[in-house]
């Protein structure tokens, strides 16, 4: 599968509205619960909040 990079922009209220088409490829619906955080270079990672939950209990951190 190709997946292609989706240009966005930040709102003046610091929202983003991400495509429907990226949350599906990642396995995302509608409804499901994401942590976010900031890798600080530039980077926000959003993930499945039950994995960051998981990873977090088993190794302290996140990844």
């Amino acid at each position: 599968m190709l997946r292609e990079p989706a240009e966005l922009t930040i709102a003046d209220d610091g929202s983003v509205s991400l495509p429907l088409g990226l949350l599906a490829e990642a396995g995302l619906p509608p409804g499901s619960r994401i942590l976010a955080y900031s890798r600080g270079d530039g980077r926000i990672v959003l993930r499945r909040q039950q994995d960051a939950v998981q990873e977090l209990l088993e190794t302290g951190g996140l990844t």
